[in-house]
């Protein structure tokens, strides 16, 4: 891939108007007040950012209006990973952040595929939250306890977890949809007193009863004390009279009437969130997340780099399962109000998104690298049929986005608006790199690294390398780092995730270039990165190029072990009506030839009826590399397809 830039302009580059009006720049010019200089660029407030981490934070504490005490101290063993500790003096309550506007304006709009469409208010989120705050303490719920959620992305999630994090106990949830083992793998070592779940769901215009699933789970959970069944079907205080443990929302909350809800201050380290990793190469890891943490890193992500307002309207295409629900669900702290949406994205078709937007005045449209190029192969174009003035920043996430799909956004979806292709994870709650909204966007490219996030990319040798493939890494601390794993006391976990192959530096596990425009490039996992003949190679770029052919519906390229080297296995699902002719994988590997180098052109190339993906949507190349090799995937519950799996067995064409 040429990433020389000579002969690109950019897709995109923000108005004046538009950079005087945004976050950023007011905060930039703050910060040169603070500093005692002046910031004429993005990457000059990166670098004080990253050299003065103490001052950034506080900075950002006072300009996003952080509720709480700060403390004396503003970091201490800055220096240390894992270690370092953000205003270790500091309280705050994350709920009470959230919920600091008041009014009949809306905070929550919900949207259930074409089922549902429900309005809260602030002030009805205020009473539903103080009801459920007022029910969790009637039920003995504690500082530290966990209350777990199998639960869609509904108006009682985002209450569920404010009315936990008003009292301190700890939220973890997961979408409905997860199998009964793969809830177990999660919520059964976190050990939840508390388990809220609905009757069922909608997904692609099919109701789907989850009660029975419910029961099972109960039954294996001992430590739950309460089951708590929302109302989505109609049946949950149907359901809830044959399940032990269980009562309908509705009915458990009778007795409370809204009140104020009362916000416990807690140190800022306190634990806020546990999330999981994938679990496709065994039982999830449990990443405990602190309040301060969260809430800072999502405020700076949200207000400087999203732009968001006071007033905005946020959507993010997520489930409960998905650290973006979490993302998500902060944009209430800067007053935004939450455009939420369960089911299908293509029910009944792909404009479904693109009406929400238009009905709802939709700024910030957040949705996956996959959605867009789903969307670009499928020949809708809302820039066609859709109005979408209201819309700022379209955002993009879950794997790489191909320079088409860039180009497809502009083309396709909306001529000016701030694209925002994103980049970080479940391991820090939020974005290593991001987007600029007042710097232009360039084909391919992530815009920049995050504000105080010392972020750079190594060789083996632990060198920085500049328009280099190499590993992503953090070379500093900062808030979001996880308080920790669970049930890890030694921390020997913890180290190992990020810390094993450079000391005190936080590897990532992607593999990554920087631009010369000092953007960024992921190139896929770096542990799914091939290596035939010694040379490593992002399997991004091989499905940047395959998958802008019309015949290619989505692949996916693993690293086989052959004849006392790595060769390279592309599989391919087809487009209706394809085969995987002769002709086809020439043109194929012309493709990847011409685009990529010659290294990069596969041995075999395999058509399959479908390709195994997380819950979140996200192939699975480690999951898939392991059964060609023979070797048993620990976690198929962690898998939306599991019996994808299958098709990737015992291969004739893999043995030769």
């Amino acid at each position: 891939m040429d990433n020389s830039g000579a002969a690109k302009l950019p897709l995109w580059t923000p108005h004046a108007d538009r950079i005087a009006a945004a976050p950023l720049t007011a905060f930039m010019v703050k910060a040169s007040a603070r500093a005692g200089t002046s910031f004429f660029s993005y990457a000059e407030l990166h670098r004080w950012s990253v050299d003065r981490r103490a001052d950034f934070w506080n900075l950002l504490w006072d300009f996003c209006g952080v509720i709480g005490d700060k403390g004396g101290r503003l970091l201490i063993d800055g220096d240390i990973m894992p270690g370092a500790s953000f205003f270790p003096d500091g309280r705050l309550n994350f709920a009470e952040n959230l919920l600091r506007k008041r009014g009949t304006e809306d905070a929550i709009v919900f949207k259930g595929e074409d089922k549902v469409l429900r309005r809260l208010s602030w002030e009805e989120l205020h009473g539903l939250v103080s009801r459920m705050q007022q029910l969790f303490v009637s039920l003995g719920v504690k500082q530290g306890e966990r209350i777990a959620a199998m639960m869609p992305n509904m108006p009682e999630a985002v209450a569920g977890m404010l009315a936990a994090a008003s009292i301190g106990a700890v939220w973890s949830s997961c979408s409905p949809d997860f199998g009964e083992q793969g809830v177990i793998d999660r919520f059964g070592q976190i050990e939840p007193v508390i388990l809220m779940a609905p009757d069922g769901y909608w997904y692609n215009g099919k109701q789907n009863d989850v009660t029975a699933k419910v029961q099972s789970i109960l039954a294996r959970l001992p430590s739950v004390r309460q089951a708590i069944l929302v109302d989505y079907l109609g049946t949950a205080r149907q359901a809830a009279t044959a399940i032990a443990r269980a009562i309908a929302l509705d009915d458990a909350l009778s007795p409370f009437k809204p009140e104020e809800v009362v916000f416990e201050r807690l140190p800022f380290s306190h634990p806020l969130y546990i999330l999981y990793s994938s679990g496709t190469t065994g039982i999830p890891k449990c990443i405990v997340h602190s309040a301060g943490g969260t809430l800072l890193m999502h405020f700076k992500e949200h207000r400087l780099h999203g732009g968001v307002k006071d007033g905005d309207r946020l959507f993010y295409f997520t489930t409960c399962g998905w650290m973006m629900w979490n993302w998500l669900v902060s944009g209430l702290a800067s007053g935004a109000t939450l455009l939420l949406y369960d089911g299908s994205p293509f029910h009944p078709d792909g404009n479904i998104l693109f009406d929400y937007a238009d009905a709802e005045k939709m700024t910030y449209f957040g949705t996956s690298a996959k959605f867009i190029d789903t969307l670009r192969k499928s020949g809708l174009r809302p820039i066609d049929s859709h109005d979408l003035s209201s819309v700022r920043t379209v955002s993009s996430t879950g794997s790489p986005l191909s320079p088409e799909g860039f180009a497809f956004v502009y083309d396709g979806i909306k001529k000016d608006v701030h694209l925002a292709s994103i980049s970080g994870g479940t391991d820090i709650i939020g974005c290593f790199v991001l987007g600029v909204p007042i710097e232009p966007v360039w084909p391919g490219e992530i815009q920049a690294p995050g504000l105080g996030m010392a972020v750079d990319v190594w060789d083996d040798q632990c060198r920085p390398v500049r328009q280099q493939k190499g590993e992503l890494v953090c070379t500093r601390s900062f808030p979001s780092m996880p308080v920790a794993f669970w049930n890890d006391e030694d921390g020997k976990k913890y180290h190992a995730a990020y810390f094993e192959r450079f000391e005190n530096v936080w590897c990532h596990g992607d593999f990554a270039e920087w631009t010369d425009h000092g953007g960024m490039i992921i190139h896929g996992r770096s542990d799914a990165t091939l290596n035939p003949g010694g040379v490593r190679i992002g399997t991004a770029e091989i499905y940047n190029q395959v998958e802008q052919m019309a015949e290619i519906a989505e692949a996916l390229c693993i690293g086989q072990d052959f004849d006392g080297d790595v060769r390279v296995v592309l599989f391919v699902r087809l487009a209706p009506g394809v085969s995987l002719d002769d002709d086809l994988q020439a043109r194929i590997r012309l493709k990847i030839r011409t685009g990529c180098s010659p290294r990069h052109v596969p041995a075999r190339i395999v058509a399959v009826a479908d390709i195994p993906r997380t819950k979140s949507g996200k192939i699975t190349e480690l999951a898939v590399r392991d059964v060609v090799h023979g070797r048993d995937v620990k976690n198929r519950e962690a898998l939306a397809n599991p019996q994808a799996l299958d098709l990737f067995r015992d291969l004739e064409i893999l043995r030769i």
